[in-house]
């Protein structure tokens, strides 16, 4: 009996491709499984069955102290989009790794993700506008009682009509001489009442 080959899997993809799935994955260490999950394949060979792994975040402007930075927020803490030919040495090699809780799917098979979901997912859809990639975080609603607290308006409090995410603007309906009048703002010029 040659034990070699009574331990050996067909390694061949089943499909003949790669494929897109969702592995649930320990929340805030995404970077760190990922990482993980990249050694390890290195380790064992299996380059040829996988591709890139993901985790999808979309980049947004955050202003603290007047200061703006841009950071990377993640669209679904504790999942990463992993592309690879399933089969029995590769489902072992993603869930034997620390951290990775398991494939996204019915009855424990893993599922491939269809393309409309993974152009969603990757932030790749065509109807995104090309030039504002970035998103200001704003943490202000339609409705919301706020102060102004910069600019010509000082001290006025009205509420918040519109918000514009992609600049980073507020408009704010106040009182002037007893009538509602829209005022456009950046979103750090007010704080809540």
């Amino acid at each position: 009996m040659d034990n070699q080959s009574a331990n050996t899997v067909d390694t061949t993809p089943q499909d003949g491709g790669l494929q897109w799935y969702v592995l649930k994955v320990q929340s805030n260490r995404e970077r760190t499984i990922r990482d993980n999950l990249k050694r390890r394949i290195r380790q064992e060979a299996l380059e040829e069955f996988f591709g890139d792994i993901v985790i999808p975040t979309e980049k947004v402007i955050e202003t603290k102290s007047g200061k703006k930075r841009t950071i990377e927020h993640k669209l679904f803490p504790g999942y990463l989009m992993i592309q690879m030919a399933l089969n029995d040495d590769t489902w072992y090699l993603v869930r034997s790794t620390s951290g990775v809780g398991d494939f996204t799917g019915s009855a424990g098979k893993p599922i491939p993700m269809q393309e409309h979901e993974i152009q969603r997912m990757l932030g790749r859809e065509e109807s995104k506008k090309e030039e504002s990639p970035l998103k200001v975080k704003v943490d202000f609603q339609t409705g919301d009682q706020v102060k102004i607290k910069d600019g010509a308006f000082e001290s006025f409090e009205g509420t918040i009509e519109a918000i514009d995410e992609a600049n980073g603007k507020i408009t704010v309906l106040i009182q002037i001489f007893g009538r509602p009048t829209p005022v456009d703002l950046e979103y750090w010029q007010v704080e809540r009442v």
